[in-house]
Formats: structure tokens, C-alpha cells, sequence
């Protein structure tokens, strides 16, 4: 959600209710008509109703609501409205100053409960009176308006300011201190003030123990690169709460970021069952399930996310891509053109968007193998490929164009340039446990490339190894010289990275650190911030995104 949408809900919070805008979620149509006539009655000056989660996310990607009142459970769907919520909130799609109240009846009420201890800003028991949800709503409103300072900062961009706002408020335990806790830690993390991130969970759990600061502290040991920490923590919080999705989120991630895909991919089975309703989930789950080779599954998964969210913000076009290599695979024209058909439609949302036109790049290629028009795929081949040293291609980018030589590799045509195209991806981009073993499923068995990837994998392995024996043995000089010259020629963003690190750490004990920072900061700004790839963009991602 942009900056101007939250601060149209912002600025109402101090108005009356006839200003408001507000939007009802319920598939009872009786039940949906009570809230809509209630809300009326209290004032509220435009109420909007849906009667299905999949389309009020939708309407709550594209429009702000001051309040919304939604019903937590949907007869004959999956999704409840506590998906909608953590699917909205996960994403950053609802404005923290949209009052967001869940009625549930008493079947449910545990859950919405614990729901309320996560950012839930009220929940009614049907049934309910009219004064009730006044009282919820004044309540809601009332602390939203204590809050505005913070809200107004993050609206103007100022995360700094809004973080320090934040921990005012906590350390001296004023109102609503634990809902300021909370927003001041994530935007910690965004500023990557990870320690104090860390400090603030820690202070929140030692003054009243709640899940989300436990999972807190995982998330700052991943952000500053502790890995095997942050599994330790993940492993008891699962064991302590083993319904928390949240956890297996974050626990997939790691997993992915030191290789393991099956590992991740089980993990991310638990939490799509556990909210068979997400989106997000449904898609981490079926991506994992192509890489790990298990295409039935991956098939499922995805189709089953492209018919709920291909008009969501949360449709991730990469599923898509992936649909249609397996209809490619299973010589299934029909399902091709539909997969084209539907990414055409977000073209024509966003024509300039390069990532879909990546995306559209790889769908031509594979209608034109499947018609035998072996020459022209070839040549569009020739023009993707002439694009892997551009300053914006990323992994996801050159995972496409894999994808795309090797099966033009199974068609039995001459590609004298395929092995030097594989090397050159491979040294690029094969930076970290996670993105090699993606980019090898994606060369889906095809030896020769699979070969030249490893390869590329242990040479840039073997160039970090060097530089960082020079530095420790007084020649730091030496070794970011070799960072910096194998960094250019490569374009890989962990030896560009290392090379900035490097200089950091050992630049009093060096002759010239001058002459080599400007160099540095040119790769970083052209390879590393430009493609979205990096140490930094790892982390953030946890292994688990192709893009930073």
C-alpha cells in the first residue's frame, strides 16, 4: 500500500464516522447485511460489502478502508478471514491505520483470540450488539489516534524517526506499548538496526512473553546473517507452538539459504496445511516442489494459485513461468496458451514492467518450440541471452534463460555458444548455496550445464577463499585487489560485496584503500543494487525469493 493511500486513512481517524469509508466481509448474506446496517447506524458514511475473502483482497490491495469488519469463518472455503489478515499485514498492504475487527463465533473464538496478541486491532463473539461494536470501534480508533505521530512518519518515509517514536513509547511503558513494540521492531529491521531489533524482542518477552517476539528474534539473527542461530531459536518455537505458520515460514527460508530444497519444501508443506487458504504459501510450496523435482505436486500447487489469485497483488508472475514450462514439458499447447493469455493481461496492466517482459520472452520461445519453429527460437534465445551482462539481470532472469537453452538443448539443435552462456550464468550468479541449487534444477538434469555451474560454483568459492587468506595474513591489499578484478569480471555480487566488506574491515591496514573504494562502490551500484542480488539481498530473502 503507497504512502498516500495510508495517509488517506490516517487522516480520518480524527474525523467523524460519517467521513468514513468502510468495507464488510462475510459470506452470510443475512449476517452481511446486520454488519452493513449496524456500521450505518453508528454512522459510518460508505459501506462496502463482499461476500468472498479472494475478492476482498482484492478490493483491499486496490482501495484503503478505515474500518473493515470481516467474519472469520467462509462456508466452503478455505481461506478464513485471519488468512486475509496475515496475507495483507505479511505483505504490507493494509495500512496500520485501517481498524481491522474479526467477528467469529464461539466455535473460533480461541484462535481470534490469539489472533488479537498479533496486530488484530479488535474481534467481536456473535452474537453481538450495536453499542458493542461502537465500543470496539472507539477503542480501535482511539488508540490508532494515539499512535498518529507514528503512522504520519512512516507515511512521510521517516522509518528512522517512526522507530525511535516507538521505542520512546515502549521504554516508558506508555499506552499501548506493546502495539508500538511491535510496528518499532519491524520497521528496526527494515533499517537494518538489527541489533537493537533484537534488543527490543528480547525486552518485549522479558515483560510479557508473546509469540510474535520469539519469532522476532529469529528474524534479526536471519537478517545479520546467523543462520545456524536462527535455527536453533525456529526449532524451539516450533516445538513450543508447532500451529504458528509464521514459524515455517521463516524456518523454509533458512533452510533454503543453505541449500537444502526438500528440507524447505517439507517445511513449507507444514504451513500450507496449516493455512491452506495463503496464497503465498501455496505458491512458496509449488515453486520448492519444481526445484526439488517434484512435478505432480508443483503442477497442483501452482494451478491451484493461479485460478484463486491471478487478480491478486500476491500472484507471483514467476508461478506463471513455472506453469508453463511444465505445460511445455507435458506437450500441452492448449495450457500454454492460456499461461500466455493470462500474462498478457498483466502486460496490459503494466507494459513496461521488464520482469514480465522476461517472463513473455521465455513463453514465446516455448510456443516456438512446440511449433518446431526451431529458427526463430533460436534467434529470440540469441537476443535473451545477449542480455545476461545487463546491470539489471538477476537470478530469476538468467533462471529463465536456463530453462529456455536447455530444452532448446533437447530439440537437437546446433548450440556451439551453450556451454559459454551456462559458464557465464554460473559464475555470475552462483553466489550461495540457495542459488546454485535452484539454478541446477532449473538446468533440469542437463549434464554438461549442471557441470559448467559447479564449476563456476567452486571457482567463486575458491576466489573468496584466496582473498580472505590474504587478508588475515596482513595483505588485504592484495586481497580486495583480487575481489575487485574478479568481481568486474565475473559480475558476481557476493565477490562485489566481499570486496566492500573486505576494505571495511581491513582499510587501516592497507596501502591504498582510496584508489580501490570507487571502483567498489560502481560494481555494487551497477551489479549488486541494480539486480537486486548481494549478501544483504540474501538474507533479506532468506533463500527464499529469486529476487532481492
Amino acid at each position: 500500500m503507497g504512502a498516500r493511500a495510508r495517509g488517506t486513512a490516517v487522516m480520518t481517524l480524527a474525523s467523524p464516522l460519517s467521513k468514513t469509508q468502510a468495507l464488510v466481509i462475510d459470506g452470510n448474506a443475512t449476517s452481511r447485511s446486520l454488519m452493513t446496517a449496524q456500521l450505518r447506524e453508528l454512522g459510518v458514511g460508505h459501506v462496502r460489502q463482499a461476500t468472498r475473502v479472494r475478492d476482498a483482497r482484492v478490493i483491499l490491495e486496490t482501495q484503503p478502508y478505515d474500518i473493515v469488519l470481516c467474519d472469520y469463518y467462509f462456508d466452503g472455503s478455505e481461506l478464513s478471514g485471519q488468512d486475509l489478515l496475515d496475507e495483507l499485514r505479511r505483505e504490507q498492504l493494509l495500512p496500520y491505520a485501517t481498524v481491522f475487527v474479526m467477528v467469529t463465533g464461539e466455535a473460533s473464538y480461541a484462535k481470534v483470540a490469539e489472533a488479537a496478541e498479533a496486530a488484530l486491532d479488535a474481534y467481536l463473539v456473535k452474537p453481538y450488539t450495536s453499542a458493542a461494536l461502537a465500543d470496539r470501534l472507539a477503542n480501535a480508533r482511539h488508540r490508532k489516534l494515539e499512535l498518529k505521530a507514528i503512522f504520519d512518519a512512516i507515511d512521510a518515509r521517516d522509518f528512522d524517526r517512526a522507530a525511535d517514536l516507538c521505542l520512546e513509547r515502549f521504554q516508558r511503558k506508555a499506552t499501548y506499548w506493546l502495539y508500538a513494540a511491535r510496528i518499532g521492531a519491524e520497521l528496526l529491521l527494515r533499517l537494518e538496526r538489527h541489533a537493537e531489533a533484537r534488543e527490543l524482542y528480547e525486552a518485549i518477552i522479558a515483560a510479557r512473553t508473546v509469540p510474535w517476539a520469539r519469532l522476532g528474534v529469529a528474524r534479526t539473527e536471519v537478517a545479520s546473517g546467523n543462520l545456524s542461530a536462527a535455527r536453533r531459536t525456529l526449532e524451539t518455537l516450533i516445538g513450543d507452538m508447532p500451529d504458528q505458520a509464521d514459524s515455517y515460514d521463516l524456518m523454509g527460508r533458512v533452510q533454503m539459504e543453505q541449500g537444502e530444497i526438500d528440507a524447505a519444501l517439507a517445511t513449507y508443506r507444514t504451513a500450507a496445511t496449516l493455512t491452506p487458504g495463503c496464497l503465498l504459501r501455496q505458491q512458496h510450496c509449488g515453486t520448492l516442489a519444481f526445484y526439488a523435482g517434484q512435478r505432480d505436486e508443483a503442477l497442483r500447487m501452482l494451478e491451484r494459485s493461479l485460478a484463486q489469485g491471478l487478480r491478486s497483488k500476491l500472484f507471483d508472475w514467476h508461478s506463471l513461468a513455472l506453469l508453463a514450462l511444465m505445460r511445455f514439458d507435458a506437450k500441452d499447447g492448449k495450457g500454454l496458451k492460456y499461461a500466455a493469455d493470462a500474462l498478457a493481461q498483466g502486460i496490459d496492466r503494466a507494459p513496461r514492467d521488464a520482469r514480465l517482459q522476461r517472463f513473455d520472452v521465455l513463453l514465446q520461445g516455448l510456443r516456438l518450440l512446440l511449433e518446431r519453429r526451431l529458427a526463430d527460437a533460436l534467434q529470440l534465445a540469441r537476443q535473451f541471452a545477449r542480455r545476461a551482462a545487463d546491470e539489471d539481470f538477476d537470478l530469476e532472469s538468467a533462471c529463465l534463460l536456463i530453462a529456455l537453452w536447455v530444452r532448446m538443448a533437447r530439440q537437437d539443435i546446433e548450440l556451439s555458444e551453450m556451454d559459454t552462456l551456462m559458464s557465464q550464468l554460473g559464475l555470475r550468479f552462483c553466489s550461495s548455496k540457495s542459488a546454485t541449487e535452484v539454478m541446477l534444477s532449473m538446468a533440469e538434469g542437463h549434464e554438461p550445464s549442471t557441470q559448467l555451474m559447479r564449476d563456476a560454483n567452486a571457482r567463486v568459492f575458491a576466489i573468496s577463499e584466496t582473498a580472505m587468506r590474504h587478508a588475515m595474513r596482513g595483505d588485504a591489499q592484495t586481497g580486495v585487489q583480487l575481489l575487485v578484478e574478479q568481481g568486474g569480471l565475473t559480475l558476481n555480487a557476493k565477490l562485489i560485496d566481499m570486496a566492500a566488506l573486505v576494505l571495511k574491515r581491513y582499510r587501516e591496514r592497507m596501502s591504498d584503500p582510496d584508489a580501490l573504494a570507487p571502483r567498489i562502490e560502481d560494481l555494487q551500484r551497477r551489479y549488486v543494487q541494480a539486480s537486486g542480488q548481494g549478501l544483504k539481498a540474501a538474507r533479506a530473502a532468506g533463500g527464499m525469493a529469486l529476487r532481492g
